[in-house]
């Protein structure tokens, strides 16, 4: 059957839901639910309306990450990511090595790719996880998952200018200095405006006398810096990341915070989300062989193994479960993937690397998640 393009947004809204208080209640995360509707509709439905769809999935991107942003403050990322980012920058290392054997050991611009992908932590899983490692951890779980996917981002746009582009080696380092500029001011004004003018940005939105119009300025203010985002070469997504990470309750006051928190929460997790989630299992392409599933146990184990050794307690089950939430994968690998496929940086057999290791890693680490909550009380029991 053919439907018009809000017929199709109310089937994928309506299955993703099911699938996701089906997998809520057996204790999954639901956006894996999400995901597996997206595998089950990819079946039946044809001939979608792919523009509209995929429009449609990227705003889903845009209001995850602005919501991403909302759970962290700048000085939360910059405490947990003295800790996170050397666990970063060691687990990219490591999968760029073991990536080289599907290159016949020639390091390539796809390696980096594929190896920022492998790196990347589940927020939503972190999050699950959170009351088995302990609370202390989470903000350094957290800002791993913020860092690991704001870092594939771009390293994805760097190497697709490198790629197609043809820089030199002194203009990639112009685009990283560009990148590292950009980041800074507008972090940077955040930080003077939260120590001059906040009083005045909270006397200035309580003035609003709707709802509504508070999440406006926030939407202009998130399209605006996702426009610069774009046009500097990175994903929009990162200017909505960092519109959330500024509108933190100390710089907004805590209730116009609440009231932003909820309306994006709303329209991030009961339209968009769902949208993009069975999107990306709607467009996944990979390919299952025995060789495939050796290379994923293989990543899993060695991540696992690294991670837990680099965030050690004596407890064996905090240690483990940090571990797991740090080595959970991401959706955003799918994602980019997709991207790095479409523009020619990545071949096919990488790509179907990346995804197929993006939706097992998801899956693993949120069984373990689910094995480690039933070897008795948490931490802090």
């Amino acid at each position: 059957m053919t439907f018009n393009v809000i017929g199709y947004v109310f089937i994928i809204i309506a299955t993703a839901r099911i699938f996701a208080e089906v997998f809520e209640r057996i204790g999954y995360p639901g956006f894996l639910g999400e995901i597996t509707a997206g595998l089950t509709l990819g079946v039946f439905l044809h001939d979608l309306p792919r523009d509209d769809l995929t429009l449609m999935a990227e705003l889903g991107i845009f209001f995850l990450m602005m919501y991403a942003g909302l759970e962290l403050t700048p000085e939360e990322v910059r405490i947990g990511g003295k800790k996170s980012f050397p666990i970063y920058v060691v687990t990219l290392t490591t999968m760029g090595l073991l990536t080289l054997p599907l290159t016949s050991y020639e390091f390539r611009a796809e390696n980096l790719i594929v190896a920022s992908i492998l790196a990347v932590a589940s927020a939503p899983i972190v999050i699950r996880l959170t009351r088995f490692f302990g609370h202390e951890f989470l903000h350094i779980a957290l800002s791993y998952a913020v860092i690991s996917e704001v870092g594939t981002l771009v390293i994805l746009y760097i190497m697709i200018n490198f790629e197609l582009h043809h820089l030199s080696y002194f203009e990639l380092f112009l685009e990283l200095a560009k990148y590292a500029l950009f980041l800074t001011v507008t972090l940077g004004i955040n930080y003077v405006i939260g120590i001059k003018q906040k009083v005045k940005i909270t006397r200035a939105l309580r003035n609003l006398r709707s709802d509504e119009a508070v999440f406006g300025v926030v939407m202009i203010l998130a399209t605006s810096l996702a426009l610069i985002s774009e046009e500097i070469g990175l994903h929009f997504s990162i200017g909505a990341f960092l519109v959330g990470l500024m509108l933190h309750s100390d710089l907004i006051g805590t209730k116009h915070f609440e009231r932003v928190y909820t309306i994006i929460s709303g329209v991030t997790y009961g339209i968009f989300a769902p949208i993009f989630f069975a999107w990306r299992g709607i467009n996944l392409k990979t390919e299952f062989s025995l060789g495939m599933i050796y290379f994923f146990a293989v990543i899993y184990l060695v991540r696992l193994l690294l991670t837990t050794v680099l965030v050690w307690e004596r407890n064996v089950k905090v240690s483990l479960s940090r571990a797991t939430g740090i080595a959970s994968f991401g959706v955003l690998g799918l994602l980019v993937g997709e991207i790095g496929y479409s523009s020619g940086v990545l071949s096919e057999h990488m790509y179907a690397v990346a995804s197929l290791s993006s939706i097992l890693g998801i899956f693993v680490s949120a069984s373990m998640g689910l094995l480690i909550s039933h070897m008795g009380g948490s931490r802090n029991e």
